[in-house]
């Protein structure tokens, strides 16, 4: 008699935790766009200032000494990253009560006004000390803007991404960030080549500090037309409709082991950014004596590979975690930064593109990890705020101020490789942070319950499988968010 085979059991679908946040794909990629695009205006201004920097100095600082001028340029640069702490607790603890979506609107419009507005700005020949008194008026509203940009935008993605792919969608937020620089630089590359110095002088610095007017009309639109994160949604609900209000004391008292830990990830972060693709531009032409334009198409290639290599960087982060790529930059930069300066200083093409591209390469593994990384850190209710304050403390102290430090300690020493001492001691610096700091990767944020993929949820947990285990689609501004049935 032929025995009767029993068919296994079917293999239960997964269960969908109450108040899981399933995540829209539409939604999703429209925040990523229009934070990336608000990043990458951002930093277009930083690499337009960095690669025009000695012709700035001409500009607005007239001195017989080109390297006062360069030290002029690079203070007013550095001067506004010291109200970014002060912006950042303005824009920080407003976003954590009014929403994450118009203070991003509103620093957008700041930004693009104070970009706009140094391309109105006369010359020094025209209008004497007003010229650069009006550019430091004007960094200072850039600086001031900023305070609230990098934390919101990062916080942003955060509270959209799902889960188990925050790390990849967090990396585009960098990705705007080097395509923003390769924009600016890019374009005072080509005017460099085709323009005359006289032209360049009179006129033709203006032309890309002009473009961000057109630049942060199409950045309002697409952020205007964004939701509120499903996050900050749901504190709200929890709050009954009231806005949330957190004490400015609690956002950083209460908060001081993970601002420490924000402070020195940040440190290093910043420190490498700053030096690759803010300072290494003008190490290259009035330090090394190297030809401009080639200096400048070796530093564009290398931001260009790095753009390449930056999503996949993220998502290797959701597969192996955060810690272990920050601790790999950390490393390398200590291990790696002599050599590097040293193929820097040797001079050949060769050499200088094999010297930047080392450190482009380490430097991704910050920019991959960073922007998911750092939100990670505190709950929701003071995400924006205590990202805000921390992120802008460690950027205006130590990294916004890496040029104008590195140039003085080259003009007091005579050392050529005090690039890469400073380098060396951030990445101690980080180190000790990464030690510390917990794993994220493919974890719900602090303070925010589990964010799914919607394909996951309709495939696994479709239709009367998803009422049955209690959780029900809601609608609206909240965003696709589960929540139990009244």
């Amino acid at each position: 008699m032929p025995t009767a085979t029993v068919a296994p059991p079917p293999t239960p679908p997964p269960t969908v935790p109450k108040n899981a946040t399933v995540t829209d794909p539409a939604l999703v990629k429209r925040a990523v766009k229009a934070a990336a695009l608000g990043n990458a205006m951002e930093w277009f201004d930083f690499g337009v200032y960095s690669y025009i920097a000695v012709t700035l100095g001409k500009v607005f600082f007239p001195s017989g000494n080109p390297t006062t001028q360069l030290l002029s340029t690079f203070g007013a640069f550095a001067a506004a990253f010291l109200v970014r702490p002060l912006g950042g607790m303005v824009f920080g603890p407003l976003g954590d009560r009014v929403g994450r979506q118009k203070v991003l609107a509103v620093t957008m419009i700041l930004m693009a006004a104070g970009t706009f507005a140094i391309g109105l700005i006369p010359s020094y020949a025209s209008i004497g000390v007003g010229a650069p008194l009006l550019l430091l008026a004007a960094r200072l509203v850039q600086g001031f803007s900023t305070g609230g940009e990098y934390a919101g935008a990062a916080t942003f993605i955060a509270e959209y991404a799902p889960d188990k792919r925050r790390g990849f969608l967090g990396s585009w937020l960098e990705f705007g960030t080097l395509a923003g620089y390769i924009g600016g630089a890019g374009l005072v590359t080509v005017m460099t080549a085709l323009l005359s110095t006289e032209d360049l002088l009179s006129w033709g610095w203006r032309i890309p500090f002009l473009i961000a007017g057109p630049m942060g009309i199409v950045g309002l639109y697409l952020r205007m037309r964004l939701e509120e994160t499903p996050a900050f949604a749901a504190e709200l609900e929890k709050a009954e409709s009231s806005r949330p209000k957190v004490p400015l004391r609690r956002m950083i008292v209460g908060q001081w082991r993970a601002l420490l830990l924000c402070v020195g990830l940040v440190l290093v972060f910043n420190v490498t950014d700053y030096m690759l693709l803010s300072y290494m531009p003008s190490y290259l032409t009035s330090e090394l004596d190297y030809d401009e334009t080639h200096g400048l198409l070796v530093v564009l290639g290398v931001m260009a590979v790095m753009m390449i290599v930056q999503p996949f960087a993220g998502a290797l982060t959701d597969r192996v975690g955060r810690r272990p790529l920050i601790a790999a930059g950390c490393a390398g930069f200590l291990l790696l930064s002599v050599p590097a300066v040293l193929l820097i200083r040797q001079g050949s093409l060769f050499a200088v593109a094999l010297g930047m591209g080392a450190l482009g390469l380490l430097l991704v593994c910050f920019t991959a990890a960073m922007p998911s990384a750092l939100p990670a850190l505190f709950p929701t209710k003071v995400r924006y705020g205590s990202l805000s304050i921390g992120f802008n403390v460690s950027v205006s102290i130590f990294g916004g101020t890496t040029p104008l430090v590195v140039t003085a300690l080259i003009g007091m020493t005579g050392n050529m490789m005090m690039p890469a001492y400073y380098m060396m001691a951030a990445a101690v610096i980080g180190g000790v942070a990464v030690w510390f700091m917990a794993e994220s990767a493919g974890r719900p944020l602090p303070g925010s319950a589990p964010s799914l993929e919607a394909e996951d949820v309709r495939t696994g947990l479709p239709g009367h499988r998803a009422r049955a285990a209690g959780a029900v689609p809601a609608t609206g501004r909240e965003g696709r968010r589960f929540a139990p049935e009244r």
